[in-house]
């Protein structure tokens, strides 16, 4: 198997999607903040001294997503039509769990962005919640569904 992010030199080199078809691509990415009571509670209740935790933090997902090639290389820059980062507070064992989506009309795949999204905002909300627990854990990032392009559609179960 040919690999594809290196020329016939063996150079680092970014794919060429110029023949590609433009299709409809969607991927979504998830991830979890395990943090104390105290902090999920702050969260919880906008009691945060940082001020909105989760509101900062879809903002910040958002604006990852679209610097993705930026921060990653060989990905391409893409012209994202759409960006979403949602919240999920799960009170029971006290995590946040992060999703993205991010779709585009294009000839490559946006599961880079919709990680890149998940990974920010879950570093946001660590950063604004390290105040009240500097021992919280981010995991489980992993794309949880895609569509579009020549490999397909699929869901994780």
């Amino acid at each position: 198997m040919a690999l594809t992010h290196l020329d016939h030199e063996g150079h680092a080199n970014m794919v060429d999607v110029t023949q590609k078809q433009i299709t409809t691509r969607i991927a979504r990415a998830e991830g979890v903040v395990s943090m104390s009571k105290n902090a999920f509670d702050a969260v919880v209740k906008q009691k945060n001294d940082k001020g909105d935790v989760l509101s900062t933090a879809r903002i910040a997902g958002i604006q990852a997503a679209k610097r993705c090639a930026d921060l990653i290389p060989l990905c391409h820059p893409l012209a994202l039509t759409k960006v979403s980062v949602s919240f999920e507070l799960l009170p029971e064992t006290f995590e946040i769990r992060v999703t993205s989506e991010c779709k585009l009309a294009g000839k490559t795949g946006v599961e880079m962005e919709a990680l890149t999204a998940v990974s920010v905002a879950t570093l946001t909300l660590f950063d604004m919640c390290k105040a009240q627990d500097p021992l919280m854990v981010i995991h489980g990032i992993r794309v949880i569904g895609k569509s579009g392009g020549k490999s397909g559609d699929w869901e994780r179960e």
